[in-house]
């Protein structure tokens, strides 16, 4: 079980890097940019990190607490890291978010989610002096690390899961938006469960994506409309679906409230971190989650940072099944109803996976 080992290790949860530089009102820096000029070596070590989350808020139980988590970690690991965060209410407040960091003395400023690739990449260009990070794309500039993640292949053994657990043989996932952050996972979703059909001579039926139609599938345009995603779920289990795996950060949680007025009839998998812990009021529905490595690779990026040449990592990091960026968490409650067999299937794919003899075939996997 070596690889199921690494590969069921709950991720912890996402952490960018923030200072409080924005002068939105929900800026969480821990400082107020009042600080006077170091005076000792100790003091010019220090590093101001300043995050930028997505919307969705920094409770969203996904993608954005994990980030910050991870920032969190890193700072106190480092007691030179001053970590910071403001959040975005909508699309509109990402270039004046990044505009108020990157002006607010930050040494570093971490965009948390893809949907801010063009403005980091125009910012980035017009400050090459100031270092950018960004979560789920890739660098834009000599100034931007990226970190990214192969999630299809944690949604490939989430797929395989889901397929072995439904006794109606149907299954069902859905995302916030059709872009390829979100994508990913669903491919890999479905791409597990038409591995379990082949291996097992099954017929388990996807709900809500298809791998051939990226321009298809189910989405509730939204990463905070719980009712919407309630209401996407429900109709998946009217449909027979009896296992779903929503991509959608606290949208998702609609989800859980779906699962608990199915009366039995629904159980879920959760994404980018241990629902069973960072959604724990619908943890006894959670079979597994598939998980993705953000606050570890956080924490991972700021240890590259010296703080006394105030240097940063440049280029990108990708995470897979084998550098911990992505996997299975525990099965919690259900690892007594996992069939052993299932346990080992999973175990033999995630070697095959790490070694090409499982080809991803997700069209949104970073390069």
């Amino acid at each position: 079980m070596r690889h199921i080992a690494k590969t069921i290790a709950a991720m912890g949860a996402v952490a960018l890097i923030a200072a409080g530089c924005s002068s939105k009102a929900d800026d969480n820096s821990a400082d107020n940019g009042s600080a006077a000029a170091p005076t000792t070596a100790a003091a010019a070590a220090k590093i101001k990190a300043c995050m930028v989350l997505d919307i969705g808020g920094v409770d969203d139980k996904s993608f954005n607490q994990a980030s910050w988590d991870g920032l969190q970690a890193a700072a106190k690991t480092n007691p030179n890291i001053t970590p910071g965060y403001v959040a975005s209410n909508s699309a509109n407040d990402y270039t004046p978010n990044l505009t108020a960091q990157t002006n607010g003395g930050c040494d570093t400023v971490i965009a948390v989610g893809g949907l801010m690739t063009d403005n980091v990449a125009k910012i980035a260009k017009a400050n090459p002096d100031q270092h950018y990070a960004q979560i789920d794309s890739s660098s834009s500039a000599p100034n931007v690390y990226g970190l990214e993640f192969n999630t299809a292949q944690g949604g490939f053994l989430g797929g395989y899961v889901a397929a072995a657990m439904s006794k109606s043989g149907v299954v069902g996932t859905w995302g916030g938006l059709n872009i390829p952050p979100v994508t990913i996972y669903m491919d890999g979703f479905w791409e597990g469960v038409q591995y379990f059909n082949k291996q097992n001579n099954k017929s388990v039926k996807v709900l809500g994506w298809d791998e051939g139609n990226q321009k298809g599938g189910t989405f509730s345009q939204s990463f905070t409309d719980q009712n919407k995603g309630k209401a996407l779920t429900m109709a998946m289990v009217q449909q027979g679906a009896d296992v779903v795996f929503p991509v959608a950060g606290g949208a998702g949680l609609g989800a859980g409230a779906a699962a608990e007025a199915s009366n039995g009839k629904l159980n879920l998998i959760w994404v980018d971190t241990d629902g069973y812990e960072s959604a724990a009021q619908y943890g006894k529905y959670f079979i597994t989650s598939v998980t993705k490595g953000l606050s570890q690779s956080v924490q991972d990026y700021m240890k590259q940072v010296d703080p006394a040449k105030k240097s940063f990592p440049s280029g990108n990091w990708i995470g897979t099944l084998q550098n911990g960026g992505t996997g299975l968490a525990p099965f919690h409650d259900f690892d007594s109803k996992v069939p052993s067999d299932v346990k080992d299937a999973l175990s033999k794919i995630t070697s095959d996976i790490e070694s090409g003899a499982i080809k991803i075939t997700s069209p949104s996997q970073p390069k």
